[in-house]
Formats: C-alpha cells, structure tokens, sequence
C-alpha cells in the first residue's frame, strides 16, 4: 500500500471546500483556512484520517468481509464501479434501494428473481413464447440488473459501507448507523463528520480528488486480500503435513534375536535319594 503524499492530494484538488455561507460548523477541527470566500481543507489532516481508514479496511478485507461502496453521483460512479471491481467488491452506483439493508431480506428475493430470469432466458423453450412476452421478461432482467446487479454477490449483509456524498446518500448513512455497520465516507466541509465512523475530509465533487482516496482504499483492500490469501496457503500446508504424519506407517519395534550360543541351559536334574 502506497502512501498518500501531501502533493498528491494538493494535485488532485482534494483540498478545496464549499463556499463559507454552505459549510456545517461540525467540519472546522478539518478546515486549514478560508480563502476568496472558499473553505480550504488541511490535507494533512486528510492524510491521517484516510490512512485510519485504510488500515481498518484492510483488516475487514483480511478477515474475508464485504465492503459496500455507495455513490450515484454523476463525477464518482465510473470510478467507484471500476475500483470496486478491482477488489471484488460489491456496490451501488445507480440508485440507492430504499430498505437495502433494513429491509435484505427483500433485496435477496429480487436478485433470486433476476436469477430465474436468467434461466428462463437460457431455456430452449423461450423463443417459444410470443415475443411480447420475451421483450418484458428481457426488459424486466435488464431493469434489475441496472439495479442490482452489482449486489448480486453479496449474499448477507455488508461489513462496512464506503460512501461518496453523504449528503446526497443519506438514507444508505442512516440505514447503516440503524444497523450498526461501520461507515467511511469521504466528508466535504458542508458535511456533518459525526455521522460517519471513519470520516476523510476531502473534495467530494471532483472526480480527480474521488479517485486519489478511492485508490489508496482499494490498494488497502487489495493487500488486505492478499494476506488472507497467504494465510489461508500456510494453514492447508500445515493441515497436509499433520495429514501426512498421521498416514505415515509406525515402524513396529523388533526385540533382537539371542544367537544360538546363548540359549538357556537345561536345567540339571536334582539328585534323588537312594
């Protein structure tokens, strides 16, 4: 995992804000300065959150959870279906289903529809049907696939969320506090930090600034992957050792053969009385 470096993020505009009349007054332990009526964020504040949160992240990939990320924004959805891809993570980039977690259950029996859909498609019996009926079952498979089938992996609740734009995905952020599921958020300075476990203050609106911290997450995430890998060869390496000591023949234990000269002597007769 590759450190975040000041210039960097300086590059990628992660540090401009929004403008003062627009800020949340719970944002300004992460404001630097105001300048021209703009709030300019203190990157290395920026710098110690992300790094926080990408341990943390690490640490949920490594132990085999899931990690939901979340942005329907214009600016961030390419780069977060990309990269979450790149991890094998599931996410939401279209549009948030009202209930997707307080309500799985629900979710769960769409995506097994669209599944069903899926085999009806396959069928040979399907072009059999009028084609009225193939164009809606075709246009219902492809309406939840836009919505769900970047979930259609995610077979139990996620871990943790990762958020673009809490204001704009609040009921996906309040959903996850009901829940108790951990949250990280990139949090811009017309955010409320508190409701976010691992807030990173940064630009949320640029897709330059979106994807510097998505990248350094996914590379925390990748090595966190990688680990669990490693362990997971150590520990069948050992299994089929212990395996393989226990298959092993016991070599039986042979007590060594008296040679002929010493054979016991016969026992002499006593002598009887005449």
């Amino acid at each position: 995992m590759t450190e975040l470096k000041f210039e960097e993020l300086l590059e990628a505009g992660c540090h401009f804000g929004h403008l003062k009349r627009k800020w949340n007054p719970k944002m300004a332990p992460y404001i630097f300065k105001e300048h021209n009526g703009i709030h300019v964020i203190d990157l290395q504040k920026t710098i110690a959150k992300a790094d926080e949160a990408a341990s943390a992240l690490k640490q949920i990939a490594k132990s085999g959870k899931k990690v939901l990320f979340v942005a329907t924004k214009k600016q961030a959805k390419d780069i977060v279906a990309e990269m979450a891809k790149s991890v094998d993570m599931p996410f939401v980039t279209e549009r948030w289903p009202g209930g997707m977690l307080t309500n799985f259950a629900t979710i769960r029996k769409a995506v097994k529809k669209m599944n069903n859909l899926d085999q009806l498609m396959h069928d040979k019996d399907f072009n059999n049907i009028s084609k009225r009926e193939r164009l809606q079952v075709q246009r219902e498979r492809a309406k939840l696939d836009k919505n769900l089938g970047s979930i259609a992996d995610l077979t139990r609740l996620p871990s943790a969320l990762f958020v673009i734009d809490i204001n704009k995905e609040h009921i996906a952020v309040a959903e996850a506090r009901r829940l108790n599921i951990p949250t990280f958020a990139l949090v811009d300075t017309n955010c409320n930090p508190d409701l976010i476990d691992f807030p990173i203050p940064a630009n949320d609106d640029a897709s330059k600034s979106i994807a510097a911290i998505l990248k350094h997450m996914t590379e925390a995430i990748q090595e966190g992957l990688n680990e669990r890998m490693l362990d997971k060869d150590a520990q069948n390496n050992e299994e089929k050792d212990d395996n393989q000591a226990e298959e092993a023949p016991v070599e039986k234990k042979t007590r060594p053969r008296r040679p002929r000269n010493d054979a016991p002597k016969a026992k002499e007769e006593e002598p009887t009385a005449e």
